[in-house]
């Protein structure tokens, strides 16, 4: 365990222009940990509406004076919120940890995307940049600058819960918006974290404001809510659907960041043990619950029974438990309804005649049975078309097929509702870029695994993935940005653009 002291269990309140307070249902819901249904890591809001009301209120009251404050002053307070996170992230990784159950070396790196994003974004408070352009006509300047949306208003999920906050929320802040947010109800301490950092940097009252709560109570009235001007939300398709339609009718700016059905190509002449590496790392990396998680591998039939064979044996040499022991490899699964579906699919995936070669099973023995433990599962023999092949399961769960060619390689990888993540594994450049070319995914990787992104480059995919946005990187900052072209004519002259210009 880490030398760290975890916090006392206690009663989490809002975060509200800029005051902690409670929820006006007066009622609070539980937040245990995942390795370990004992430990209570605290309580939190059960928030409804009119605690939505009041953040959007005080958003809005906030934005009409944070959008005037220069967006290097509004850097400031990012660089500010970074060095707190540095300074702090041992303990709330630890915490992360406890209340998400990833191991505690993916938590660092989840604060470590917290801090990177707070700094990137930061430094964009000097550019934030736009465009000039010449005028067709004389003695008339021409240019496109950035303007700030309003309140906006981010639903983020569990599995990183302080990391995709940060790459939203930094964006947001930059561009001159004010912030409420809706944190998974299986996270909510580690958004609040987020919120004592913000807090403890000084960051004027109202900017950035947190309530806690269900999708249907906190959730919906955010979208329907005339003074939320963007939403930002990730977590599934089906989900994403529902919040495209809801915001369709005030024409709200959406961006959409939801499933994935990612996939590792391994060719013939690849590196199989680096391959495997890979895969062990993007298939079972936070027990399978990323977006962008390897659940399946195309492996060519030279190597395919090698690939496996390796992989498999692998698998079963993981060590599963609680997170904050450091010879685990991978923690549990967020709750016992994710554990379910993980194992009906496993059961689909046999139904259907695949092959389990490792895992399958739900550890329920022992220290496992006070959490959602399940072991680290391999399916070789599985077609194309099988639901473990098509379906996103959530979990430590990949399916491996066997294909003949690079071309046959990218048809099963493409052929899938979703568009996030690929990567193939290849000692041949030429089937490296061809890969690149073909493969219609938001991310690719050349012989690394499909999870690992950056955050200065953008991220989000195709298809069932997204909605057309990328958030990270500078594509992050158009989701929070609305453009105006600005025409400046100093001739002291009416010129009529397309009319007046003279032929050369």
């Amino acid at each position: 365990m880490p030398n760290t002291t975890l916090r006392p269990t206690r009663d989490y309140k809002n975060y509200i222009n800029g005051q902690w307070v409670a929820s006006a249902s007066g009622t609070t819901f539980e937040n245990r940990n995942p390795a370990d249904n004992d430990d209570l890591i605290g309580t939190f809001q059960e928030s409804n509406e009119h605690d939505l009301n009041a953040a959007v209120d005080a958003a809005d009251r906030a934005f009409q004076q944070w959008r005037l404050t220069p967006a290097p002053l509004r850097a400031e307070y990012l660089y500010a919120v970074a060095n707190i996170l540095k300074r702090d992230k041992e303990a709330i990784a630890s915490e992360m940890t406890r209340e998400m159950g990833k191991v505690l070396q993916e938590t660092r790196g989840d604060v470590q995307e917290a801090i990177d994003m707070a700094f990137l974004m930061a430094g964009e408070g000097r550019r934030l940049h736009g465009v000039t352009t010449p005028s067709e006509l004389p003695n008339k300047f021409n240019m496109a600058v950035r303007m700030p949306l309003g309140v906006a208003g981010l639903i983020t999920p569990w599995n990183f819960p302080i990391a995709i906050p940060a790459w939203k929320g930094m964006a947001a802040l930059i561009c001159g918006n004010t912030v409420v947010i809706k944190p998974a109800s299986q996270t909510p301490l580690s958004v609040v974290m987020l919120a004592e950092a913000f807090e403890e940097a000084g960051l004027p009252k109202g900017v950035w404001n947190v309530v806690t709560g269900g999708g249907k109570a906190v959730g919906e009235p955010m979208l329907r809510h005339p003074k939320v001007s963007v939403i930002s939300f990730t977590g599934s398709t089906d989900v994403g659907r529902q919040i495209s339609v809801a915001c369709a009718p005030q024409f709200k700016h959406v961006h959409l960041e939801m499933g994935g059905k990612n996939v590792i190509l391994v060719m013939d002449d690849a590196d199989v043990d680096l391959a495997v590496d890979g895969a062990l790392w993007g298939a079972f990396g936070t027990a399978g619950q990323r977006c962008t998680a390897a659940s399946r591998i195309v492996a060519h039939s030279k190597i395919y029974d090698e690939f496996v064979e390796k992989l498999s044996a692998r698998a079963k040499k993981l060590r599963v438990g609680n997170g904050l022991d450091p010879n685990t490899d991978m923690g549990p699964n967020i709750s016992a309804d994710q554990i379910a579906t993980i194992a009906k699919y496993v059961k689909i995936g046999s139904d259907e005649g695949a092959t389990v070669t490792a895992g399958g099973a739900t550890l329920t023995d022992g220290a496992y049975s006070k959490g959602h433990f399940h072991q680290p599962t391999v399916f070789a023999n599985v077609k194309p078309d099988m639901r473990i092949a098509q379906e996103e399961i959530f979990g430590p769960v990949t399916a491996v097929m066997r294909c003949d060619s690079l071309e046959e390689a990218i048809s099963i990888g493409n052929g899938v509702k979703y568009g996030l993540s690929s990567s193939i594994y290849t000692r041949d450049i030429n089937k490296a870029f061809v890969a690149m070319r073909d493969m219609y995914t938001g991310i690719f990787y050349v012989n690394a695994p499909t999870i690992g992104a950056e955050v200065h480059l953008p991220f989000g995919g195709t298809k069932q993935t997204g909605n057309g946005h990328r958030e990270a990187g500078i594509a992050g900052i158009d989701v929070f940005s609305e453009w105006k072209s600005i025409y400046v004519d100093y001739s002291g002259a009416l010129q009529r653009a397309q009319i007046d210009t003279e032929e050369v």
